[in-house]
C-alpha cells in the first residue's frame, strides 16, 4: 500500500530536530528521505546523550526514521555538484543552516531554482531571512526566551520556566511540514516550486494564540500561571489525598455538575461564580473552595466519578505510566524496529492515522553515509 506521499523525494539537509522531524514525518507518510551529513556524520544529536543504545544516541533515533543516509562535503565543488545533480530529481530541497549560508555555498533558492524550477526549497532559521536579527543563531533555549513563551511558563514563585521538550524545534518541524506540502499542493496548478522560509521566532510568537490575543485586546502583560488557565476556572491542578490531578471545566453546565458532584451545590448558585468571566475574576476563593473538597479523597476515586460525570480530567503520567497505557497501545504509539548496530529499538509511532494510505515504518535511522552507493554510484 502506497503512502500518501509516495513519489515525493525530499533531500533532507537539516540536523538538529526541527529539520530532521518534519522529514521524519514526510517519510513516514510515503515520502523518500535522503539525509546528507559531512562526512563522518554531522547532525550533532548522533553524539547527544546519554542514553545510547550500542553507541546509538536515542535523541537521534526520535527524529530519524524512514531517511535513507549519505554524506557530502558541500565546500567541495566535487561534492556540491553531485549534490546538484541530486536536486535535479527532487520535489523538496530542506536546510537549517544559519541565513546565507546556503547562498555563499552556491546552493541558495536561486541556484537551485535553476536547474530544478519545480523544487520546494525550505529554509528553517532561528529569525528568517529577513529582518535585523537574520544573522543571528537561534536555538530553541534561546527563541523560547526571546518570543515570551518562558515569561509565561513556570508560576508566580518559579520564576520563567521553559517547557520541558524543545517545543520550538517541534512546532516549526509541523510548521514546515504544513508549508512543504501547501507548496507541493500549488505546484500541481502552476509548475513551479517556491521558496518556505521559516522563523523559529516567529513560529514561538504564534504558539501564544490565546495570551498573546489577550495583550493585544488589553495591553496587560500576563502573569505567570503555573498549571492555572489564564481565560477559564477551574481549569487547573488540584491536590487529592494521595496526589494530584488536573481538571478542566469547559463551561457553566461542567461547572454545575462538577460542584454537584463535590456536594456543594450551593457554590455553583452564588452570584461570583455563576459564570466563567466571574470565576475567573474570582479564581483564588474558588480555588479555595474546590481544594478543600478534592482533599477527601483519592485522585483514582475522583477519575472514577468526574469520568461519569462527563467532566473532563486526568492523572499526572510519567512515561513508564505511559509506555504501558493501553489507549496508547491501541493507538499503536509505541512500536520496535529493528537496527543493525543498537539491535531492537524502541520509537515512538505517528500519531497521523490515515485510513486509506496509512503510514509506514519502512527504515531505522540510517547510519551516516549508509546508503551512498545508491545514490553516488561512483563511490569506491
Amino acid at each position: 500500500m502506497k503512502g500518501a506521499l509516495s513519489g515525493i523525494k525530499v533531500l533532507d539537509l537539516s540536523r538538529v530536530l526541527a529539520g530532521p522531524y518534519c522529514t521524519m514525518i514526510l517519510g513516514d507518510l510515503g515520502a523518500e528521505v535522503v539525509k546528507v551529513e559531512a562526512p563522518g556524520g554531522s547532525d550533532e544529536t548522533r553524539k547527544w546523550g546519554p542514553p545510547f543504545q550500542e553507541g546509538i544516541s536515542a535523541y537521534y533515533l526520535c527524529a530519524n526514521r524512514n531517511k535513507k543516509s549519505i554524506t557530502a562535503d558541500l565546500k567541495s565543488e566535487e561534492d556540491k555538484q553531485k549534490i546538484m545533480d541530486l536536486v535535479r530529481d527532487f520535489d523538496v530541497v530542506i536546510h537549517n543552516f544559519k541565513a546565507g549560508t546556503m547562498e555563499r555555498l552556491g546552493l541558495g533558492y536561486d541556484d537551485l531554482n535553476k536547474v530544478n524550477p519545480g523544487l520546494v526549497y525550505c529554509g528553517i532559521t532561528g529569525f528568517g531571512e529577513t529582518g535585523p536579527y537574520k544573522d543571528l543563531p537561534g536555538y530553541d533555549f534561546i527563541i523560547q526566551a526571546m518570543s515570551g513563551l518562558m515569561s509565561i511558563t513556570g508560576d508566580e514563585t518559579s520564576g520563567p520556566q521553559k517547557v520541558g521538550i524543545a517545543i520550538t524545534d517541534v512546532l516549526t518541524g509541523l510548521y514546515a511540514c504544513i508549508g512543504i506540502q501547501a507548496a507541493l499542493l500549488e505546484r500541481n496548478h502552476s509548475g513551479s516550486g517556491q521558496k518556505v522560509d521559516l522563523a523559529l521566532y516567529d513560529i514561538a510568537v504564534s504558539s501564544l494564540v490565546n495570551i498573546a490575543s489577550n495583550y493585544l485586546m488589553s495591553g496587560k502583560i500576563p502573569n505567570r500561571l503555573g498549571n492555572n488557565h489564564a481565560n477559564i476556572v477551574p481549569y487547573q491542578t488540584f491536590h487529592t489525598a494521595d496526589g494530584d490531578m488536573v481538571v478542566a471545566v469547559g463551561n457553566d453546565r461542567q461547572f454545575q455538575r462538577l460542584c454537584d458532584l463535590l456536594e456543594l451545590p450551593e457554590v455553583a448558585m452564588e452570584d461570583r461564580f455563576s459564570t466563567n468571566p466571574l470565576r475567573v475574576e474570582n479564581r483564588k476563593e474558588l480555588t479555595n473552595i474546590l481544594q478543600e473538597a478534592f482533599r477527601k479523597h483519592t485522585a483514582f476515586y475522583w477519575k472514577k466519578q468526574l469520568d461519569k460525570a462527563l467532566i473532563p480530567c486526568g492523572p499526572i503520567q510519567n512515561l513508564k505510566v505511559l509506555a504501558n497505557d493501553p489507549q496508547l497501545a491501541a493507538r499503536d504509539m509505541f512500536f520496535s524496529m529493528k537496527h543493525p548496530k543498537a539491535g531492537k529499538i524502541k520509537l515512538v509511532g505517528s500519531p497521523l492515522k490515515l485510513s486509506r494510505t496509512p503510514v509506514s515504518y519502512r527504515y531505522y535511522p540510517p547510519e551516516a553515509g549508509e546508503h551512498q552507493m545508491e545514490f553516488f554510484n561512483d563511490e569506491e
